[in-house]
């Protein structure tokens, strides 16, 4: 890839406590907090993870010059406060934002990984028309779809 070519860099989640969505993707996903920026004046604060730092030479081209960045923004409060009603997942109606995606090698054991964490499962492998392909929620309740490339292939033709 050219160095000029634009890169998908990253997707951001609003997430009530930072601290258990950090854990949930890099104990599920082996993804690591490759930044942690706080602001102050706005009372938010931007976790950054990746499945590598990507060859990366320092924490700002590991957050913002790599593709493939799960971007976490905490709003301070939210996950103290009883009375927030939590963030819309996109898949309840209205309906928008869909799902974020891993390819794994190995869908069956991240999903044993998950059940032991106690994850909440929207399908699993062996349930509908799609075997091979599981949803589970994160904390927040946004959808994390797990799928292997090895699957994918025999389910396609390709």
């Amino acid at each position: 890839m050219s160095q000029d070519a634009p890169i998908f860099n990253h997707t951001m989640l609003r997430v009530r406590d930072p601290e258990a969505s950090v854990a949930f993707y890099r104990d599920a996903f082996g993804m690591q907090l490759v930044r942690r920026l706080d602001f102050e004046p706005g009372k938010f604060s931007l976790y950054f993870l990746a499945t590598s730092r990507g060859g990366a030479s320092d924490d700002t081209e590991a957050s913002f010059g790599q593709a493939g960045v799960l971007e976490l923004t905490h709003n301070w409060g939210t996950e103290t406060d009883d009375n927030f009603p939590g963030y819309h997942n996109g898949n309840d109606a209205p309906q928008g934002f869909g799902h974020i995606a891993f390819t794994v090698p190995d869908v069956d054991a991240i999903c044993g990984k998950l059940d032991e964490m106690g994850a909440d499962f929207v399908k699993r492998p062996e349930d509908g028309v799609m075997k091979g392909i599981a949803f589970v929620k994160d904390p927040d309740g946004y959808w994390v779809e797990i799928l292997s490339l090895k699957d994918m292939r025999a389910m396609l033709g390709g």
